[in-house]
């Protein structure tokens, strides 16, 4: 792909990140090429589908966490480590306003994405979970699927609600991650 190319997919992913965590997965193709400064034909030149965008937009996002969970690691002691992950990982899904109705939509684009995203998030967040609990910090009576499928449905906006509720019941679910000394 030529440079320019690159950059204009880049500016692209970008964009509908901001556009999807704002106005939904939904919201016009030119609100998403305005703030990427390019064309409408660029969006659908890249991206023919609403779901190949979609798709490349969480790909995108799917591997900056499982950059993250190694970066994190490597950075903070293990329980540090492993909730500076996982409040991250919580934005990433609260932020996909209409997500949920895209992905039970029969739109074949998405049969596999659901797994597929957990396949690639459950080893990264495995070996966060695997330091904390060799720490002493972290219980050890839980999965790492477990956690993200929880977090997952805590962390999907609640109608009426602010997302600060989501993210305070995240914290009180992470929380309970601890391990209480007896």
């Amino acid at each position: 792909m030529r440079s320019d190319a690159q950059r204009n997919v880049v500016a692209l992913l970008d964009a509908a990140k901001t556009v999807f965590a704002q106005s939904g997965v939904d919201a016009p193709a030119k609100e998403i090429t305005d703030l990427a400064g390019v064309g409408v034909g660029t969006l659908y030149r890249h991206f023919p589908r609403r779901s190949d965008l979609i798709v490349a937009v969480l790909q995108n996002e799917i591997d900056e966490c499982v950059d993250a969970a190694a970066d994190l690691g490597a950075t903070f002691e293990p329980w540090q480590a492993l909730v500076r992950w996982l409040e991250r990982y919580a934005e990433f899904v609260g932020t996909k306003r209409g997500l949920a109705s895209a992905l039970h939509s029969g739109d074949p684009a998405y049969d596999d994405l659901p797994q597929h995203l957990l396949d690639q998030l459950e080893p990264a967040f495995q070996a966060l979970l695997t330091g904390a609990v060799s720490g002493g910090y972290a219980r050890a009576d839980v999965r790492a699927r477990d956690v993200l499928t929880t977090l997952a449905l805590i962390s999907h906006p609640v109608p009426g609600e602010q997302p600060s509720f989501n993210q305070r019941m995240a914290g009180v679910f992470v929380d309970g991650l601890r391990l209480v000394a007896s």
